[in-house]
């Protein structure tokens, strides 16, 4: 489409222009081959780095605006791109080339009674809209997983991050025209205009099949409110850190640290730490002590405030924020069954973990907390696709239908049943 002819678009006519070209592309998709597919995401990532001057200059005015805006340290942190950035996103989407593809894939295979031949097979959602903030990296993730698992995709990044995203979007237009697929198979909603976002949480005459949301509580909290297609997110990510009364000092220190402070500002950052009662007298100080002496504000209770009095009080409501900022909530616990229950109260389901040395209490923790992902000895930014081998992640999802974790490659399809008789007819 040319400028010209989106000028004398409305908003509504444009966004439902892109919604009948991405149920087009997405019906082409089906039927695209894995080396198709693959050439499209190598094409990318060498537009990428082709393109890099580019996209890093128009990065730089993303960042010029949004320092202005005073977003703050964190949120500067997620938008900015440098070469070492750019290059790490080529490479992911190399690694997406290596992943098996699920389309086709049999999940399952059986015979009847009747002879009937059964097999379950993955296929493609079809058409996915991303609603992203401050996280350009996700205009080529999202474009890379719902390619190689055969869907359309919808991109529509905050205004911070246009300039960004309607380069490396350019990036996969080109690759894709260079691998013999539609051009609309990676769509972007290149404006300002929030109204857009409100026509694609309505589905855009049903040409929208799943909605993937990856931003702050208010945003996902809009999509979640609002959809009226499924919606893969989550809304918070108060994750935990549980230091069992068998936990090796020197690891918990260690693990801890890398949880709370490796990048505070991402959703697999730890807002909680619970020390066990039974190891507070050896743990509990050199634990704060560490935190505080890595500038991290420590909010605790009264334990944790006799233990460093540098510690402030914690509030009710210290134990449901998500800070995303180096600062972090500690309190005692009473065991095993405290920690769990104080998960289940205040947790969001996201990530939670426990150091520990015993592995029975290991297990126990895993079977019993109830969240998306549940570790043993590993820092919580592990909560992460990539680091769980499945390549580039499109979001963490908390809900427990369909896709639930790192939604990867296999949670971007669904299935069907693919029936073969010999002219079976069923009796009356």
């Amino acid at each position: 489409m040319s400028e010209a002819q989106k000028m004398d678009m409305t908003l509504a006519d444009m966004m439902a222009q892109l919604g009948v070209q991405a149920r087009r592309a997405a019906r082409q998709l089906t039927t695209a081959s894995t080396a198709q597919k693959n050439t499209a995401l190598q094409e990318a990532a060498n537009e990428l780095r082709a393109d890099a001057a580019n996209i890093l200059a128009a990065n730089g005015e993303d960042m010029t605006l949004a320092e202005a805006q005073n977003v703050g340290k964190a949120r500067l942190d997620r938008i900015m791109l440098d070469e070492a950035r750019l290059e790490g996103i080529a490479q992911a989407l190399e690694a997406i080339i290596r992943l098996d593809d699920p389309v086709g894939q049999s999940m399952a295979h059986w015979q009847v009674d009747s002879g009937l031949d059964i097999t379950r097979v993955r296929v493609p959602l079809g058409v996915i809209g991303v609603i992203y903030e401050s996280r350009p990296n996700v205009t080529a993730d999202a474009a890379a997983l719902c390619l190689k698992a055969g869907n359309a995709v919808i991109l529509r990044g905050s205004s911070e991050i246009q300039n960004s995203a309607r380069l490396i979007h350019g990036c996969f237009a080109r690759a894709l025209k260079t691998a013999g697929l539609d051009e609309n198979c990676v769509q972007i909603v290149d404006t300002p205009d929030r109204a857009a976002v409100g026509m694609m949480l309505a589905g855009l005459d049903g040409n929208i099949d799943v909605i993937v949301p990856r931003g702050g509580k208010g945003l996902v909290g809009r999509v979640q409110e609002e959809a009226r297609v499924p919606v893969f997110a989550h809304l918070d990510g108060v994750c935990h850190v549980y230091v069992h009364e068998n936990a090796s000092l020197d690891m918990a220190r260690e693990v801890l640290l890398n949880a709370k402070m490796r990048r505070t500002g991402i959703c697999g950052a730890a807002e909680t730490l619970l020390v066990d009662k039974a190891c507070a007298d050896t743990h509990l100080a050199p634990l704060i002590t560490a935190l505080m002496d890595a500038d991290c504000a420590v909010r605790g209770d009264e334990a944790a405030q006799k233990a460093d009095s540098r510690v402030s009080a914690a509030s009710e409501d210290d134990w449901y924020e998500e800070y995303l900022d180096a600062v972090i909530a500690v309190k005692t616990v009473s065991g095993m069954d405290a920690a769990v229950d104080h998960i289940a109260q205040y947790g969001s389901g996201h990530t939670e973990a426990i150091i520990t040395d015993d592995g029975q209490a290991a297990e126990d923790f895993l079977n019993r907390v109830d969240s998306a992902i549940v570790m043993h000895n590993a820092s919580t930014q592990f909560a992460d696709g990539g680091e769980f081998g499945m390549g580039a992640e499109i979001g963490i999802a908390t809900g427990r239908f369909h896709a639930r974790g790192p939604v990867g490659l296999e949670q971007l399809t669904s299935f069907k049943y693919a029936v073969r008789g010999q002219g079976q007819t069923r009796p009356k």
